[in-house]
């Protein structure tokens, strides 16, 4: 076995910057697989994404409402025009992000609600 190999944690189909569009990838299973680059414009309800990397993967028109995302590397992605409804995001690094025109009725951090947080932010302003 090569060096290369020993180290190389994603040891199955290489699927770094594949395009998948217009598919329909309902509850797909994303276990330890490299997805640097890709481009996703497909449905990804109930999707698991597990020990994966997407680093700089494209979401856009896409839904992913109900989808996990656990140890994932998302660190330069960028998701658009989604459905991230019921979305779990466990155990995240989120620096540097930003979040834009997104309706977060019921969106919880750590427990509580971000309409919250952002009215004690207002508040706290004035």
């Amino acid at each position: 076995m090569s060096d290369h190999q020993e180290h190389n944690p994603f040891d199955g189909p290489q699927m770094q910057g594949m395009h998948y569009e217009r598919a329909d990838m309902s509850g797909a299973n994303f276990d330890g697989v490299n997805l640097a680059d890709a481009q996703f414009y497909a449905v990804l309800t109930k999707a698991k994404f597990t020990d994966s990397n997407l680093t700089e993967a494209v979401f856009d028109d896409i839904n992913l409402a109900d989808a996990r995302f656990n140890n994932v590397n998302l660190s330069g992605a960028a998701i658009t025009n989604a459905n991230l409804s019921r979305l779990t995001i466990c155990g995240v690094t989120l620096a540097n992000s930003d979040i834009k025109d997104a309706d977060l009725t019921g969106m919880r951090i750590n427990g509580v609600l971000v309409t919250d947080l952002l009215m004690a932010y207002e508040k706290a302003k004035t």
